[in-house]
């Protein structure tokens, strides 16, 4: 039913999704990236799941669900996609300095990439950084200078300006351009929309992010310890199959 609603937004048969075009549900658009974003929010989440002891229910059924999903989602890959993590891997060889640092970050044209290690898997994240605007920027106080004058400058204006144009070994900052995945194609979706039977692949993402937050609500709350008042008995006891069901009398003789 969900897959009905997106054929009818689209007002032609593609191939690829259009990102940012409408699903088909009200204030839900398609996703640009929703394979790699569901492996690393499933990747996340199996090493967030870690910090509970392996007794926890939560953490048992959790794992259960998420492996099988990361097992669905890894199992279908769209074309060009070997080749594709052949020249990210290469990309991360050729810059050590970049992807091995502390922060794990290189900044680019618009933002930040991160490189990210969860469950064993390496992710490199786009962090877009946006523009600020100064009219919505507070005024801090302080005293706001006339503009600068134009024309020659003096001997003692030009003497400071030299050094600006020197390259700073180290305060530089290095762009590294990142090819993002190839997409899916809409059979490839409508695939893993099948086989997870939870809606649209977009409506897995936003459980997905869910269940991550999820995770850190258990670790604080800390589920699994006992209850420091403990229950009524009787009070997790399930019905029985057969504990209402009426009887029929036995016939008259």
């Amino acid at each position: 039913m969900r897959s009905t609603f997106r054929l009818l937004a689209s007002v032609k048969p593609v191939r690829f999704l259009e990102p940012g075009s409408p699903t088909g549900l009200t204030g839900l658009f398609n996703h640009p990236a929703p394979r790699s974003t569901l492996i690393y929010l499933y990747s996340s989440t199996l090493d967030k799941l870690k910090g509970l002891p392996e007794t926890s229910v939560y953490r048992q059924s959790t794992e259960s669900l998420t492996r099988h999903r990361l097992k669905i989602l890894e199992a279908v890959k769209p074309e060009g996609y070997d080749a594709w993590a052949e020249r990210a891997k290469k990309r991360i060889a050729e810059h050590p300095d970049v992807f091995n640092t502390p922060l794990g970050g290189v900044d680019h044209e618009e933002g930040k990439h991160v490189k990210t290690t969860h469950d064993g898997r390496t992710f490199v994240t786009t962090q877009l950084q946006d523009e600020p605007d100064e009219r919505l920027e507070e005024w801090d106080g302080e005293a706001i200078e006339a503009p600068e004058l134009e024309g020659t400058r003096t001997r003692a204006e030009r003497a400071g300006q030299k050094d600006v144009a020197v390259e700073r070994p180290g305060s530089d900052a290095k762009t590294v351009t990142w090819e993002p995945e190839p997409p899916l194609d809409t059979n490839q979706i409508s695939e893993l929309e099948t086989q997870i039977g939870a809606g649209l692949i977009e409506e897995v993402i936003q459980v997905a992010e869910g269940e991550l937050k999820l995770v850190d609500t258990m670790l604080k709350a800390k589920v699994w310890e006992e209850l420091e008042e403990k229950a009524p008995e009787g009070q997790w006891t399930y019905f029985s199959h057969d504990q209402f069901t009426l009887k029929t009398q036995k016939p008259p003789s």
